[in-house]
Parts: C-alpha cells; sequence; structure tokens
C-alpha cells in the first residue's frame, strides 16, 4: 500500500476548502489545514482526527507562512500537495474599486498564494516531489463585468502557475491551477464577497444587473463542492496531471466561447498581427 499524502490547504474553514479537507480526511490522507482564527473550533467541528493538524495562518504575512511550512514538516515530516485556496472575491466596477479596495485583493489572492508558495517550495524542491494545487476561476480565463479587478487577481494565479509548471517539471514537482465555474458555496455570501461602497450610475446596466445577479444566483449556482473536493482527490493521485483544469460545464463553456471569439479576431486582424514583423524576419506556422 502506498503512504499516505500530506496536504497543506489555505483557506479550509469554509467552502471549497472545508469541502476538499473533508475529501482527503476521508481517504485517510494527513492535513495541515489553515485558517486565519478559531484552529480549534475547525479541529472539532472535524472529530479532532489525528491526522488533522489546523494552523492560524494569515497568507498575506510571509513569516506566518514560513512558520506554518515548518509546523506541518514537523508535524507529518514532508508536504505531498499544497492547495493554495485561500482568497475572496470582489465585485465591483473597475473604476468603482478604491486603490485600498484593490490592493487587498491583490494582497490575499496573489501575494498570499506566492508566500505559501514559497514557503512550502523548498521542502518540495529537497524531495525533489510534490504538487502544488493553485485555486483560480472561470473568472480567470474570461472577464466578467463587475468583476474585473477580482478576475485580474485570478488570471495573474493561471500566468503564475504556467510559468511554475515549466520552472518545476525538471524537479519532479507538478503544478496546476483549477478553475471552477460558479460552484454552490459561501463565495457570494457578505462574509466572503466585498462589494465596493463606491457606486458610479452608469455602470447600473452592467455592473449593477451584475450585483442583482450575484444576490440572486446565491446558494442556486450550478456547481457541487461535493463533487468538486473528489476531483481534487483525483487530479492530486494523477501520474500526469494536466496544467489547467477548468471545473464546471460553465467554466468549460465560457473557455469555449472566449478562445471562439479570440481565432474570430485573430481572422478579422490577421494581416495586421502578422505584418508587425521586421522584413529580415521569417515566420513559419
Amino acid at each position: 500500500m502506498s503512504q499516505p499524502k500530506v496536504w497543506f490547504i489555505t483557506g479550509a474553514g469554509r467552502g471549497v476548502g472545508f469541502e476538499i479537507l473533508k475529501a482527503v480526511l476521508e481517504t485517510g490522507d494527513k492535513v495541515v489545514a489553515t485558517v486565519r482564527s478559531h484552529a480549534q473550533a475547525l479541529a472539532d467541528k472535524l472529530g479532532n482526527p489525528e491526522q488533522l493538524e489546523v494552523v492560524v495562518l494569515d497568507v498575506t504575512d510571509d513569516q506566518q507562512a514560513v512558520l506554518a511550512a515548518k509546523q506541518a514538516e514537523k508535524k507529518f515530516g514532508k508536504i505531498d500537495v499544497l492547495v493554495n485556496n485561500a482568497g475572496y472575491g470582489l465585485l465591483s466596477a473597475v473604476e468603482e474599486a478604491t486603490a485600498e479596495e484593490v490592493r487587498r485583493n491583490f494582497e490575499t489572492n496573489v501575494f498570499g498564494t506566492l508566500n505559501v508558495t514559497r514557503a512550502i517550495l523548498p521542502y518540495m524542491r529537497g524531495r525533489r516531489s510534490g504538487h502544488i494545487i493553485n485555486i483560480s476561476s472561470v473568472g480567470g480565463l474570461s472577464g466578467y463585468m463587475g468583476w474585473g479587478v477580482y478576475g485580474s487577481t485570478k488570471f495573474a494565479i493561471e500566468g503564475l502557475t504556467e510559468s511554475l509548471a515549466m520552472e518545476l517539471a525538471p524537479l519532479g514537482i507538478h503544478v496546476t491551477v483549477v478553475a471552477p465555474g460558479f460552484f454552490r458555496t459561501e463565495f457570494l455570501d457578505a462574509s466572503s464577497l466585498t462589494r465596493s461602497d463606491n457606486i458610479i450610475p452608469d455602470y447600473e446596466e452592467t455592473v449593477g444587473k451584475m450585483r442583482k445577479f450575484a444576490t440572486q444566483v446565491n446558494k442556486r449556482q450550478p456547481g457541487d463542492p461535493v463533487k468538486l473536493a473528489k476531483a481534487f482527490i483525483q487530479l492530486a493521485n494523477s501520474e500526469n496531471p494536466p496544467v489547467h483544469l477548468p471545473l464546471g460545464n460553465d467554466s468549460l463553456q465560457r473557455y469555449r466561447e472566449k478562445t471562439s471569439n479570440f481565432e474570430k479576431d485573430i481572422e478579422a486582424w490577421y494581416e495586421v498581427i502578422t505584418g508587425t514583423d521586421h522584413d529580415d524576419v521569417s515566420f513559419k506556422e
């Protein structure tokens, strides 16, 4: 029998992170689960299993991330799978979002992911093994009105993951970015979603409609988070995991619509696109 894996899951107190945590524990694997506060409350909620270690971590604090990684190594002796899940949404027109709102969103969603990844990678590199799973969003594959800032944080995660995958492949470390569609979690609740207080009337027909839609669709999203968690188990046990994994029919459809429209733009502007090289450059498609 193979040895149990050790997972490190950020933002594990609720939502997708909590569902992944439960699914992993059911497999018998070990988990270091991070929360921003009330670590014992999460452990108690799950019955205090021996294979669970709950750690308080604010991912925006790079030193806390280093200490959390050390604690995980001390407790279980290794980290096989890192799930960078901690993050939150910002619903706002791009112009409406204040500099501070934008900064906070990037601090958690992007810099937080970088902090935890940098803290754990030295251990994975030392063992020449591991799997980093970064959670993006359908909003990281294609833009949505009202989600420009949040989506841009997830676009950043997509790009970081692609580069990491190339850099770490020779070291035996896999990297995957998962782009879930709309799943029925607390993501659209007031406890998880930030809405800009600054509302500009000119955006009522676009972002205003999205605000109303977000309220109406809350807890009615098509995605099943339990099934999503099972997909993560399958992903972590794959010998050849993908770099990109959209989850949900809505995420897949949105991506295909984007690439189809992109191809149309290329066709319409082909001569302009291909006419910008120096005359002494020969390029074959």
